[in-house]
C-alpha cells in the first residue's frame, strides 16, 4: 500500500471499531466493495474509501460523535461547519492536510466518506421516481459548490459557471441540502424493498434491492476485516455490470482532484 492508502485503512479501522462498539450497521460501497471482492483490499490505483449506513444507523452515528471526541479522528457532516458542503458524512484524520478542488476550499485532512442509505419504495419504478426527485436537488447543490474542472463535461462545467452568478441569499447550499435531506427521508429504509444511496456517484444505478445489502458480511480488506453487502456480486453487478473485468490501462487512475495533500502536517496548524 501507499502511505495514503495505509492511513485511509487506519481511518476505516477506527470507523469499523466505532460501529462494533455501538452496534451500528455499515457496508463498504462502490469501489471499496470491488476492492474487497476482487483484490482483498484497495483497487491498486484507488485512493479513497466509501461506506454506507442505513439512515437510522447514520443518524445514531452523528449523535454518538456529538457526545464523544477522539484525539486523531473527527466525524463531520452538513451543518456542523459553514465550509462543509457535502450531503454526506466524512471522517477526517486530524494529523494530515488535504484541500479538494471545490468552489469552497475546505481545508481538512484525508478522509473516508460515509453515505446514508435510504428507502426508495417497493418497486423499481417507485424507486426511480424517488431518485429523480432527490437528484434534481443534488445536481443543484453540486453545481453550487463545485469548481470548474478540466476533463469534466461541457454541460456540467457550464452549470457550475452559471451557478456562480446566483447569490447565496437567493439559493444557498444550506437551503438545497435541507430539501435533499427531507426528500431522502420520505421512505423508510426498513419497510422498503428498494434502497439507495441518493447522493452516490453512480446516480440511478445506486438503486438496489435491500436484500442485496442484507445482513452485513465480513470481508478482507488489506490487513482488516470489514463489513460489506451480503450479496456483494448482485450489488456490484447492478452498478458496474462485469465488475470482475479490469478497466483499460488508461482508465486505471485516481479520479480525485486535490489542490494540496500533506500526510505529515495537521490542517489544524497555522
Amino acid at each position: 500500500m501507499t502511505e495514503l492508502q495505509q492511513k485511509l485503512c487506519d481511518i476505516l479501522e477506527y470507523f469499523h471499531n466505532l460501529c462494533r462498539e455501538n452496534n451500528l450497521i455499515y457496508y463498504v460501497l462502490g469501489g471499496t466493495a470491488i476492492g474487497c471482492a476482487r483484490h482483498d483490499g484497495f483497487i491498486p490505483w484507488d485512493d479513497d474509501i466509501d461506506v454506507g449506513m442505513p439512515r437510522e444507523d447514520y443518524e445514531k452515528l452523528k449523535l454518538i460523535c456529538e457526545k464523544t471526541s477522539h484525539p486523531k479522528y473527527v466525524v463531520e457532516y452538513f451543518g456542523k461547519a459553514k465550509d462543509f458542503t457535502y450531503p454526506f458524512g466524512k471522517i477526517y484524520d486530524k494529523t494530515t492536510t488535504l484541500i479538494e478542488n471545490n468552489k469552497y476550499k475546505t481545508k481538512r485532512g484525508i478522509f473516508i466518506d460515509i453515505f446514508p442509505l435510504d428507502g426508495a419504495g417497493n418497486t423499481k419504478d417507485e424507486g426511480l421516481a424517488s431518485y429523480r426527485k432527490v437528484s434534481k436537488k443534488a445536481n443543484l447543490l453540486y453545481a453550487k459548490v463545485c469548481a470548474f474542472r478540466k476533463g469534466r463535461s461541457f454541460i456540467k462545467n457550464l452549470a457550475v459557471l452559471m451557478m456562480k452568478l446566483v447569490p447565496n441569499f437567493i439559493l444557498s447550499p444550506k437551503k438545497i441540502f435541507k430539501k435533499i435531506d427531507k426528500l431522502s427521508k420520505e421512505k423508510d429504509y426498513n419497510s422498503s424493498n428498494y434502497v439507495i444511496n441518493y447522493v452516490g456517484n453512480w446516480y440511478e444505478k445506486e438503486l438496489t434491492l435491500k436484500e442485496y445489502f442484507g445482513t452485513p458480511k465480513e470481508y478482507k480488506f488489506e490487513n482488516l476485516k470489514v463489513m460489506g453487502p451480503e450479496k456483494i456480486d448482485e450489488y456490484l453487478t447492478g452498478i458496474y455490470g462485469n465488475w470482475r473485468k479490469l478497466p483499460p490501462v488508461e482508465k486505471q487512475i485516481s479520479h480525485h482532484d486535490f489542490i494540496l495533500l500533506d500526510l505529515n502536517k495537521s490542517y489544524l496548524e497555522d
